[in-house]
């Protein structure tokens, strides 16, 4: 019985609606993105060394440890736990953005293991998670080649593999429409934030990147790159073409192939 399914694609692809719209047919749990408490990944957290924690005050030092989690010599972190001052000096430490590669990515094979080895009999729905991050920490934000990315996409395969986890992911056909499109109900904030992201990270520096162009070349790229990886893995999947023209036909065929 498949434990996992994954909802992948890029932004503005109808990745959270279709996620919860299996969830919902095969009476899973749906876990979207961002919801703070995301039982594979460290998605607002910090990660502090025994050595980095003296640079606490005492007072700062007894909060931390009341919610940390002990992990790899250090402490895992719940930012959105503390506000202020203590929760700046934080973000300053966050697993995604701010740690070396070499300290972030053994933490999040880790969590994927704890995941996996404490499932049970409990069913989930994610909207992406395991080629979306990656992707972004890998290429984005250290330009590393689709070769890494790859290795490290299929440590986590290899994690879950006994979930009997199934990936479908939504190819969008026109980026640049799907992105202008869901900009007015997500705001000028949100673009902004994810434009910035994209071409001032090590990929769009090493490229040239820059505004709305650039961020959809960036995308262009990424969603290549991780449908070249999707197809390596091995995996149990389906790749919806343009799922956008007509998502009638698109749930029929996820749930065919589910």
């Amino acid at each position: 019985m498949r434990k996992l399914i994954i909802v992948e694609g890029l932004p503005c692809s109808g990745k959270s609606t279709t996620a919860r719209y299996i969830a919902e047919q095969l009476d899973m749990t749906y876990i979207d993105e961002g919801s703070g408490c995301h039982p594979a990944d460290y998605e607002f957290h910090a990660y502090i060394t025994c050595d980095e924690l003296k640079s606490f005050t005492p007072r700062q030092q007894s909060r931390i440890l009341n919610c940390a989690e002990k992990k790899q010599g250090g402490y895992i972190v719940p930012i959105g736990s503390f506000e202020g001052e203590l929760a700046e000096k934080l973000i300053s430490r966050k697993i995604y953005d701010f740690l070396p590669w070499e300290t972030e990515y053994p933490l999040m094979l880790d969590k994927w293991k704890e995941f996996a080895g404490t499932i049970g009999s409990r069913r989930y729905v994610f909207n992406c998670v395991l080629l979306q991050n990656p992707m972004c920490e890998t290429m984005m934000r250290f330009n590393y080649d689709i070769s890494v990315s790859a290795g490290y996409i299929g440590r986590i395969w290899d994690i879950i593999a006994p979930l009997e986890p199934f990936v479908v992911y939504l190819r969008t056909e026109d980026i640049r429409a799907a992105v202008e499109a869901a900009a007015p109900a997500r705001g000028e904030e949100w673009l902004s934030g994810v434009i910035d992201y994209h071409c001032n990270g090590a990929y769009g520096r090493a490229h040239g990147l820059s505004g709305m162009d650039g961020y959809i070349e960036a995308l262009a790229e990424r969603q290549h790159r991780e449908t070249e990886i999707l197809k390596s893995l091995g995996a149990d999947h389906i790749i919806i073409e343009a799922p956008q023209k007509d998502w009638e036909k698109t749930y029929k065929d996820i749930m065919s192939a589910i």
